[in-house]
């Protein structure tokens, strides 16, 4: 798929970040659009900009569907999916972008909580790869566009439930790829791993009380440590995927980060584990140091 004039697109968490960027360049290229979001608010916000884009390099209106869902709901990605199908006449493109974060201890974690990520990361890629596929198909060119991450390049302590959603998605993708070619079908796919990108994963991803004292000061001083390795823009992101898909790369890598990721988990498939450990350790301290002289100061006013 060389360009995506005329064309019409799925796409999941499109209320912001990465889903918004990707909704409103496929918009400003003359591309049809099926949004789909939990938050009903930023969805709406997105639809607007799509549309004005629309009208500032197309010049013509663009057909843009919205819907309010959860893609760990197997029916109602179903539903949509064939809603869409219905009322665009086709469907080329789906990314399953939608994506949410959470950081525990193993030992600690709730079921709930490996249950929710699960749903969301992993099930709503299969629910919205196995609803749109037959579409996709029948439009006789397409492509499916799966999220992963650069933690599903490499693992982390605290990250073993985002870990397994990503590690899932990329192997899930990577057979999809392989059964579409042997398939020739006109439909192909490819696996995104995003390093750090400045979206709002970080503040609305769900810390376990048990990372505090083992590896995080506290929740909201984690969340903003770990939003500080966010170095690629939503847009930048949305760009190279975009050119991924035109290039119809198997696996496309976002940022200087993931690159690097990727080379250190090729270069040392087991010895990254013993690095990661020791830097870990190493921002632990700088945290425990950094908390010390909080407490300082506060004790100083006091005084």
């Amino acid at each position: 798929m060389k360009n995506f004039t005329d064309r019409v697109a799925a796409i999941t968490g499109a209320g912001s970040g990465m889903g918004r960027s990707l909704a409103i360049q496929l918009a400003s290229e003359g591309c049809h659009l099926a949004l789909a979001d939990r938050n009903a608010t930023s969805l709406a916000e997105t639809e607007q900009l799509a549309r004005a884009a629309a009208r500032q390099t197309v010049g013509a209106p663009l057909r843009i569907t919205t819907r309010v869902l959860d893609v760990s709901d197997r029916t109602a990605m179903f539903d949509w999916a064939a809603d869409t199908a219905a009322q665009h006449e086709r469907v080329n493109l789906v990314f399953n972008n939608a994506g949410v974060a959470l950081s525990s201890t193993i030992e600690g974690m709730d079921y709930a909580d490996l249950e929710w990520i699960v749903g969301i990361n992993f099930w709503g890629v299969v629910h919205g790869t196995k609803a749109f596929l037959p579409y996709i198909k029948a439009s006789g060119a397409g492509h499916i566009v799966n999220t992963s991450s650069v933690f599903g390049l490499f693992a982390q302590p605290g990250m073993s439930g985002y870990n397994a959603t990503k590690f899932a998605v990329r192997g899930f993708t990577e057979a999809l790829r392989q059964e579409l070619d042997l398939m020739k079908c006109g439909v192909s796919a490819t696996c995104v791993h995003p390093g750090g990108i400045r979206t709002a994963i970080a503040q609305s991803s769900r810390i376990a009380p048990n990372m505090v004292g083992f590896m995080l000061e506290n929740e909201q001083q984690g969340k903003d440590d770990f939003e500080k390795f966010f170095i690629t823009t939503a847009d930048e992101a949305a760009r190279v995927i975009l050119d991924g898909v035109r290039k119809n790369k198997r696996r496309v890598l976002i940022g200087r980060d993931a690159r690097a990721a990727d080379w250190l988990a090729r270069t040392l498939p087991a010895a990254y584990q013993a690095l990661v450990v020791m830097q870990t350790r190493r921002m632990k301290r700088i945290g425990e140091k950094r908390a010390r002289r909080a407490a300082q100061g506060q004790q100083g006013k006091r005084a």
